[in-house]
């Protein structure tokens, strides 16, 4: 066995064994597999049909009035009866537990809205994991950050109707392929420095989901260097369920090349039909 081929291995393996974590996470019983409804608030009450609750929204945020039987875990603590949870951030959110599971409460595009969990949902027992290029260690490519100036409000489009998201964005990765030039728009990552890039490609809409994919990009050096690793490059929850508020990418992002690494469109969409849980399959 070669070098070449040795490190080849190893690289696939350390691949396998990330896309692995990455599908655990993904079906979590109380992830985005597992969401059954996506509900939007305002002063008119809503209730869901298998989560608790009577809820509005207004200046002071999302309240839920709760019924004679009916509680909820809110930080830990067991909740009754009438509960507020103040104003939530943008992209921020709250988790309430029940017994069967639990509702996100969360913010997105200026809206507040309502995302119950449930282990049991038929979509995530289902799920059988999400295809992918075989990991090729030539689309892991150098790249160099480029920094604004000062950072920039970048407004994207979402995966639901009429609503938008604002990003802060600090600059963009340059990087090379077959001798061509590309810039990528990045956006702040969760680890301090990180960042990540929303994109579409050549492939998309053909071999991969039509959206968007992301990925994570590691914080770069004092001299702006980094690595961005197309056999990294993920669906986001809007290419598995109709329940998602997921970005889209901004235009520049879309690359002219045919990017064959990454995560392929799912099973599930490639179906074209829609179940009985309102989930576009």
């Amino acid at each position: 066995m070669t070098t070449t081929s040795s490190a080849t291995e190893t690289f696939a393996d350390e691949w396998r064994q990330w896309h692995a974590e990455h599908e655990k996470n993904r079906a979590d019983g109380h992830g985005f597999l597992a969401i059954t409804g996506l509900y939007w608030l305002s002063a008119e009450p809503t209730t869901l049909p298998d989560a608790p609750g009577t809820w509005i929204t207004g200046e002071n945020g999302p309240v839920v009035e709760l019924g004679e039987s009916e509680s909820l875990t809110v930080g830990g603590e067991r909740v009754t009866g009438r509960h507020e949870f103040g104003p939530i951030p943008e992209r921020g959110g709250v988790n309430a537990e029940f017994d069967g599971g639990v509702i996100e409460v969360a913010r997105r595009g200026g809206r507040d809205l309502l995302r119950p969990r449930r282990p049991d949902n038929a979509f995530l027992k289902e799920y059988q994991g999400n295809p992918a290029f075989s990991p090729d260690p030539a689309w892991r490519v150098d790249a160099r950050f480029v920094p604004w100036d000062e950072p920039r409000a970048v407004t994207v489009g979402a995966a639901v109707d009429d609503l938008q998201h604002v990003y802060d964005s600090p600059g963009q990765v340059e990087f090379e392929i077959d001798g061509e030039t590309h810039r990528l728009t990045t956006f702040p990552g969760h680890e301090p420095g990180s960042l990540f890039v929303l994109f579409t490609d050549q492939t998309s809409g053909i071999t991969t989901y039509g959206a968007n994919r992301s990925i994570a990009i590691a914080a770069p050096d004092a001299a702006g260097h980094t690595v961005l690793d197309f056999n990294r490059a993920v669906n986001l929850p809007c290419a598995h369920t109709d329940f998602a508020t997921c970005p889209l990418p901004p235009a520049e992002n879309r690359l002219p090349i045919a990017v064959e690494a990454g995560e392929k469109t799912p099973k599930s969409r490639l179906v074209g039909k829609v179940t009985d849980t309102g989930i576009t399959l």
